[in-house]
């Protein structure tokens, strides 16, 4: 992987307050969304989802919205099941995680730009993916890009002169 897009990845993990989550023993791939209780959790069991063996999903508002959000880029449980068999996933480890962003980033037509250093754009393309990206608009607190920009840059990744 390029440095552009390890720093892209990375700053995702941080906007999806993953990277740094006061529990995570294992840079946020081990972190499940947190819920309106506000308890913080993590899970140790890679071999599959966490929500994968019909595990209620969280309550994150009080609209009642539900999330089975997990790992380091927060993955719908939704979502996984297709994901893992069209990747040939076998589980839900750090690499099974890492490739299943980089088939979303190559969805949302981002990897050009990343790897372009047009970081601004990527994010854009990205924002109906991750609820943490500016523009996001799922009603959940989103990042300023220049913040984002920011940390990308902090962890290697170059902008484009």
């Amino acid at each position: 992987m390029s440095t552009n897009l390890l720093a892209y990845m990375k700053m995702l993990r941080f906007s999806e307050g993953t990277l740094n989550h006061p529990l995570t023993t294992n840079g946020g791939y081990d972190v499940i969304v947190t819920g309106v209780d506000g308890k913080p959790e993590v899970f140790t069991d890679y071999s599959d989802h966490p929500f994968a063996g019909g595990r209620p999903a969280k309550v994150f508002n009080r609209k009642g919205e539900r999330s089975s959000a997990s790992g380091a880029y927060q993955q719908l449980y939704r979502y996984w099941p297709a994901y893992k068999k069209q990747l040939g996933l076998r589980d839900f480890s750090p690499a099974s995680q890492d490739l299943l962003c980089i088939q979303l980033l190559r969805e949302r037509k981002a990897m050009d730009d990343i790897e372009a250093g047009r970081i601004t754009s990527a994010i854009q393309k990205c924002s109906n993916i991750w609820a943490s990206l500016p523009g996001a608009g799922y009603g959940q607190r989103e990042h300023d890009v220049n913040r984002l920009l920011k940390v990308y840059q902090d962890f290697g990744g170059k902008l484009v002169a």
